[in-house]
């Protein structure tokens, strides 16, 4: 009976809704559509193969998307790299782990805490520093890269994990993503909850951002992919402390013989990212309307 119900809701949206395109119109813009998402997967699936092709088959021209001769060779060769590292791989990986956690969470705390007050109260400079912020997105990190190091550098935690994570938990990009967000976020939802006894932190923290939930899993995501991919930069000089990417970029340097160990070095730092964007798209794709602020 739901079936036969939302069949016939259906019929009736889809009879009296104003129609924009023609049957023809949606077909098209499905293959069109299609067609630049297959697109798109190309480069990921070449990276797939390519980390399991032979030698021979990565430079053959033109280049094949499919493998003939699978093989493990590539990552043989990366494992037996890695064991003359002077430092165990272990600590890159756990230095890895330190940056991107710590950098995602204070991302996301601390850009949603400072966007709150400006989405939902008035002060006296408020619109000028929205206004800052959403110029200093216009900056690029070459711009800001000597500021950041004069910075950290007066502070005195250069060659730390705090060199690399202080600059990205300073990003605007989390507090303008967030506070655009918040902005939509009813009034009377924020009053009802005040009426209750609710404090201001109880009231960020169990209104707020729980109906804000697909902007800070879509935050989360973003940073995670920025701090994941970080290589210390200028910031990071001892081995001890150096992220995993950093150790792996140095491995694909070797040249033309290291073409093996490169496709699978990409294939790996692939694999998190992916994961945690497939584990967290149903909730980036949520609206306002699913994370119960409609209704």
């Amino acid at each position: 009976m739901k079936l036969i119900a939302f069949i016939k809701n259906w019929y009736y949206r889809r009879k009296f809704k104003r129609r924009n395109r023609s049957i023809g119109g949606d077909l098209l813009l499905i293959l069109v559509l299609g067609f630049f998402g297959i697109f798109s997967l190309f480069p990921l699936l070449y990276t797939l193969t390519s980390a399991f092709k032979p030698f021979s088959e990565i430079f053959m021209y033109p280049p094949k998307l499919t493998v003939e001769n699978p093989t493990l060779n590539n990552f043989f060769d990366l494992g037996t790299i890695i064991e003359d590292f002077t430092v165990p791989f272990s600590r890159y990986v756990f230095n890895t782990l330190v940056i991107t956690g710590v950098g995602t969470v204070g991302t996301v705390i601390l850009g949603s805490m400072a966007a709150y007050p400006l989405a939902k109260y008035e002060f006296p400079g408020s619109k000028l520093m929205s206004n800052i912020i959403v110029y200093a997105l216009m900056f690029s990190t070459s711009v800001t890269a000597i500021p950041n190091y004069l910075i950290m550098s007066a502070l005195g935690i250069i060659d730390t994990y705090w060199a690399v994570i202080l600059p990205a938990v300073g990003g605007t990009l989390g507090l303008y993503l967030m506070k655009n967000f918040m902005v939509q976020v009813p009034d009377d939802m924020l009053e009802a909850a005040k009426i209750d006894g609710c404090s201001e932190w109880g009231i960020f923290w169990k209104v707020v951002m729980p109906l804000c939930k697909p902007a800070w899993i879509t935050l989360v995501i973003l940073s995670f992919q920025q701090m994941w991919g970080t290589t210390g930069g200028v910031f990071i000089y001892s081995e001890e402390l150096k992220p995993l990417s950093y150790v792996l970029s140095q491995l694909v340097s070797g040249g033309i013989s290291r073409t093996g160990v490169a496709s699978a070095v990409s294939l790996l730092m692939l694999i998190v990212p992916i994961g945690v964007f497939v584990f967290s798209q149903s909730n980036v794709i949520e609206t306002m309307a699913t994370s119960g602020i409609k209704g």
